[in-house]
């Protein structure tokens, strides 16, 4: 792939957020476009009623819907056409992307890069914790969530910790 997926957002009718959300999976999915629209969002939020102490979620931002994509001739259209939606925030309604600052700040995304020297079964080592400098064996890596689970020797004992990537430090054999 040549241009690598943005963030867009597009706007739909009040309540058609989850629809359009939908409607827009559905046709990535018919029509294999999985490259080029990667990730489709409602921007949600757990809050609890007072009245009723109950978890709902809801819409951060009403009318609005977030995509990943590749702009093309053809997605442009499938996302344009699609029934709710009524067209992509920006000017004249051409897709301007937002910046990753904007992605993370406002809804919460993390779009940086993680990147990984290791990988299951390697040494490592800790570091910018109070278990700095101690050695561990890569045991999992979870990229999502941005942790790496680490089998620990401490005082003679496997300790399993998980602890975030960016405090583990591969170790050269």
């Amino acid at each position: 792939m040549s241009e690598a997926a943005k963030w867009y957002v597009v706007h739909t009718y009040s309540g058609y957020e989850n629809k359009v959300a939908q409607n827009i999976e559905k046709v990535v999915e018919n029509r294999k476009l999985h490259e080029l629209i990667q990730e489709v969002r409602v921007p949600t939020e757990r809050v609890t009623d007072p009245a009723t102490n109950k978890e709902y979620e809801r819409k951060t931002f009403p009318g609005y819907v977030l995509i990943k994509m590749v702009v093309t001739d053809d997605t442009w259209y499938i996302v344009r056409n699609t029934r709710g939606c009524t067209g992509f925030v920006g000017p004249a309604s051409v897709p301007t992307p937002l910046t990753e600052e904007e992605v993370k700040k406002t809804f919460g995304i993390d779009v940086s890069v993680v990147e990984v020297k290791f990988k299951e079964g390697d040494r490592v080592q800790i570091s910018g914790t109070a278990m700095d400098g101690f050695i561990g064996i890569v045991q999992s890596i979870n990229l999502e969530e941005r942790t790496v689970d680490l089998l620990v020797s401490m005082f003679g004992r496997e300790t399993p910790t998980t602890l975030p990537i960016n405090q583990v430090v591969a170790v050269d054999d």
